[in-house]
């Protein structure tokens, strides 16, 4: 626990970094020469500036932020505390600050003026040495201190910042709470932004002696106010709080939504859309989609088969990401292990496979494939399970000529508006099971996938389903007529005992006797290096073939 370390050396060890690196970094190489300036554009106008640490100060900033989060969680149970900070918090957000002041007949939204650089390296410090939930030494402060600090204050770009400030702020909230009771008003905060709300009508004559009151208390604390930001709104007009309207619902403005759909609509038919005269991407879209649908779901279920307007929105946004503008091959696969297998292979194999993986002069490795990752979210808005062959079987639909009013033809829709086809494949792998009944591929090829085809694919191990859609199956080691992908592994390396225990490909076993694929995976990636992966080789190829045939607008009628 982060209040128990006496030393620089037991915080780097409690860090997971050796206490040699630690010194260098701190004293030879100085850490804030590890950190990047950038500024990005402030919803309100202006410019933020974000000073982000590197890829290794970055690691070791998130390790101590946990700690400090654990120790944090940990404190509220004990002194039975549910805070009012809403920000940076486990299972707290700008949706349940929100929450908290629906249906107010007044809102006071208030904010700190340059919140972060107000927090200086001194008041870190200070606080890790005398507060009584610390108490630490002076030389553990001090490394910490630095650590999180950069130019003398905390940075907005680091993983530490958001709670490093939550403890800081803990004494000035129990102020503020004291007078917001005084004067019968619900208090939140979120990062610098304060929100205060009541029902009482009388509230306005005591609004300038408030006002005055908390001017005082947030200079006490050592912040100030940023006066031009101070409003109040009233029942009948629009009250937002951090972005969202909480007059009766918790709800966003309907400009916003309306601007999404329109960069939505422009990306669709010209591969491209601004955000506030810039060019965005992908993921700033999806995080405007995100927020959208955060707002219209909160405290409720989403259902796949009663998707509203709005949701249908984000679904069909969410497949054009996915799978008509993927930029990557995009390989599913039945199960998660299987990536992990694949991934192993492609790193052993990588000069064989320049195509599919490359490996930079430091020795990490970048995948030219994506892998689909199962999310809630493609559960939830694609219907995307997390494995079997209702996942495949639901993305198909999506393709399907065949009329389904929960599965729009949207790769039909994109290729109309677009005037071309998607630019890269999507390559679903199956175990080659089509022997036997009521397994995965067998389910899927049922009602979707002709006779024909069947023996095409048994044959190629691959067919081509609708556009960039294909279907793969794992090849058949010789004399067998199913596999798995754990075929391709020699016997040698399934035949490997883990604490005295053998692998299975089973769902339930024994696990006095046995272990399952999760560890077998686990085993492979970190021993890739020793295993042979010569049986994945027609399994890549295959890939490889897939890929490159695509680019090429091949029709499918021969195969090298």
């Amino acid at each position: 626990m982060i209040n128990k370390v006496k030393s620089r050396n037991e915080l780097a060890d409690l860090l997971g970094i050796s206490r040699k690196r630690l010194t260098y970094l701190l004293y030879i190489k100085h850490l804030e020469n590890m950190y990047t300036s950038f500024e990005i554009p402030k919803k309100s106008g202006g410019q933020r500036l974000i000073n982000a640490p590197n890829k290794e100060l970055k690691l070791i900033q998130r390790r101590l932020a946990n700690e400090l989060y654990e120790y944090h969680t940990r404190l509220n149970k004990d002194k039975q505390i549910n805070g009012v900070s809403q920000a940076f918090e486990k299972g707290k957000s700008i949706f349940t600050n929100a929450k908290i002041h629906r249906k107010k007949r007044f809102i006071i939204n208030v904010d700190l003026e340059n919140f972060f650089d107000n927090i200086h390296f001194g008041r870190v410090r200070g606080y890790l040495i005398k507060n009584k939930d610390f108490q630490l030494s002076e030389e553990v402060a001090t490394v910490i201190a630095q650590l999180t600090c950069f130019k003398g204050s905390l940075p907005q770009g680091a993983p530490t910042s958001p709670i490093i400030s939550n403890y800081i702020c803990n004494i000035f909230d129990l102020r503020i709470i004291k007078l917001a009771k005084k004067y019968k008003l619900n208090y939140t905060r979120y990062a610098d932004d304060l929100t205060f709300s009541t029902n009482d009508k009388y509230f306005m004559e005591n609004w300038e002696d408030f006002m005055e009151n908390l001017k005082k208390e947030v200079e006490r604390a050592g912040f100030h106010l940023n006066e031009k930001k101070t409003r109040i709104s009233y029942k009948d007009s629009r009250q937002e709080v951090t972005g969202v309207i909480v007059n009766k619902k918790i709800s966003i403005k309907r400009e916003y939504y309306k601007n999404t759909r329109a960069m939505a609509n422009n990306l669709y038919k010209t591969g491209e859309f601004y955000i506030n005269g810039e060019k965005g991407s992908l993921n700033q879209l999806e995080g405007r989609f995100t927020f959208i649908n955060q707002a219209e779901c909160f405290g409720k279920k989403i259902i796949f088969q009663q998707l509203n307007g709005r949701e249908k929105e984000y679904q069909k946004f969410l497949f054009f990401k996915y799978f008509y503008a993927n930029e990557k091959p995009l390989i599913v696969t039945e199960g998660k292990t299987d990536v992990i297998y694949l991934k192993a292979a492609l790193k052993k194999m990588y000069r064989d496979y320049p195509e599919l993986v490359t490996r930079d002069d430091k020795g990490g490795f970048h995948y030219n494939l994506s892998f689909l990752k199962k999310s809630m979210r493609l559960k939830n808005y694609l219907n995307i399970q997390s494995d079997g062959a209702d996942t495949m079987k639901n993305i198909y639909l999506y393709y399907s000529k065949q009329s389904n009013k929960n599965y729009p033809q949207y790769i039909k829709e994109f290729e109309n508006i677009r005037g071309s086809r998607p630019q890269n494949v999507v390559i679903m792998l199956f175990d080659n099971e089509l022997k036997e009944k009521d397994r995965p591929i067998s389910k899927f090829c049922k009602g979707t996938v002709k006779d024909e085809q069947k023996v095409e694919l048994q044959d190629k191990l691959h067919i081509s389903l609708e556009t960039n859609l294909f279907l793969m199956v794992t090849p058949l080691k010789e004399g067998k007529e199913i596999s798995d992908i754990e075929d391709l592994f020699p016997d040698e390396v399934l035949n490997i005992e883990i604490d005295g225990k053998k692998f299975t490909k089973k769902d339930k076993y024994d696990t006095k006797e046995n272990y399952g694929k999760d560890r077998f995976a686990k085993y492979v990636m970190k021993n890739y290096g020793k295993i042979n992966f010569d049986g994945f080789r027609p399994l890549l190829d295959k890939i490889k073939f897939i890929i490159m045939q695509y680019k090429e607008g091949d029709k499918w009628e021969k195969e090298d």
